[in-house]
């Protein structure tokens, strides 16, 4: 009888690491961390095997046991390969040699070495799986073994023009909205924006943004690193190419004439597509104006008014349900 709560099973179930087998079986050490996907082979697969605990009273298949022994689970959710970035990755190389800091994380943070699984892709659309084959000091040469299909992009390529934020709410914005799949976002200065162009090249914001991007694209299993552009000024960003749509977010109420975004349900998918998001004092009436002079469309989420910080995320996920992308 297993007199250990449910509870506890679906916490070792659900949150230890374990190397599965095709047998249907899997093994974990009780009180020690096991390697992520490690030493399976390339052909083998991770499979999602719901586990179904007794009703109350009953006997428990699986006996559990003291800590440091080794206990036999059924196999857990799918547990993903760890994925690398591989800019100098080629569809012909058989080899291919990390990045320093991508090399650092792989041997320091997840301990991985020879022989281990890995997932690599070269930012442009390509991924690989691969195995590690050398991990000296901080360089890591991995084998490439067979190419997978990486997560597809958005049908219609979005930027995100954004106005930036206060404080660190735009490293939030640019995780999830290229989480959400958008191909560039440019960051922009406003009349009512609290910073200079000049003080976040001095600060490094750009860099920062670019590596909250990569661990984003890493999360969401893409294998395209979305273009992370420098900060312009609003002016400056209006004297540039525009999408072939153009929309500008308001508060609800801000400008006349404003259309609710549920517009765009029966049109036309265009080519591609730029959304505009103000700051949270929001547009000034000559900024919206500049702006429909260069053709962008204004356009509402509705009867709400929205933290400035949500307003992207929701405006991306409305467009990409609408143009079938969710």
């Amino acid at each position: 009888m297993c007199h250990v709560p449910c509870a506890w099973c679906w916490v070792l179930c659900h949150v230890r690491y374990v190397v599965t087998l095709r047998t249907g079986a899997a093994w974990e050490r009780r009180g020690t961390a096991v390697r992520v996907a490690s030493r399976f082979q390339a052909s083998s697969s991770l499979r999602h095997v719901s586990t179904r605990h007794p009703a109350p009273g009953t006997r428990h298949s699986t006996r559990h046991q003291a800590p440091g022994t080794w206990h036999q689970v059924a196999i857990i959710p799918l547990v993903s390969v760890p994925r690398f970035f591989a800019p100098a990755l080629d569809a012909g190389d058989e080899t291919v040699l990390l990045p320093k800091d991508e090399a650092e994380h792989l041997m320091r943070v997840l301990r991985l070495g020879p022989g281990d699984t890995i997932a690599i892709f070269d930012g442009r659309g390509l991924e690989f799986l691969a195995k590690v084959v050398s991990a000296d000091r901080r360089d890591v040469r991995v084998q490439v073994l067979s190419r997978v299909e990486p997560a597809a992009e958005a049908a219609v390529p979005l930027t995100l023009v954004q106005a930036v934020l206060k404080g660190d709410k735009m490293d939030d914005i640019v995780r999830d909205a290229v989480m959400l799949g958008v191909a560039a976002i440019q960051p922009i200065v406003t009349t009512r924006t609290e910073v200079t162009v000049a003080a976040l090249v001095r600060g490094g914001r750009l860099d920062r943004w670019k590596r909250v991007a990569l661990a984003s694209v890493k999360q969401s299993h893409r294998a395209v690193i979305p273009d992370i552009r420098g900060p312009l000024t609003f002016e400056s960003w209006l004297g540039e190419p525009q999408a072939a749509a153009t929309l500008m977010l308001v508060e609800p109420g801000a400008v006349a004439n404003a259309e609710p975004l549920t517009t765009f349900r029966d049109q036309k998918m265009p080519s591609d597509a730029a959304i505009v998001v103000g700051p949270e004092g929001g547009w000034t009436e000559g900024e919206c104006a500049a702006a429909r002079e260069r053709g962008a469309r204004i356009v509402t989420l509705g009867h709400r008014t929205l933290r400035a910080d949500a307003v992207p995320i929701a405006a991306i996920s409305v467009l990409q349900f609408l143009w079938g992308d969710l």
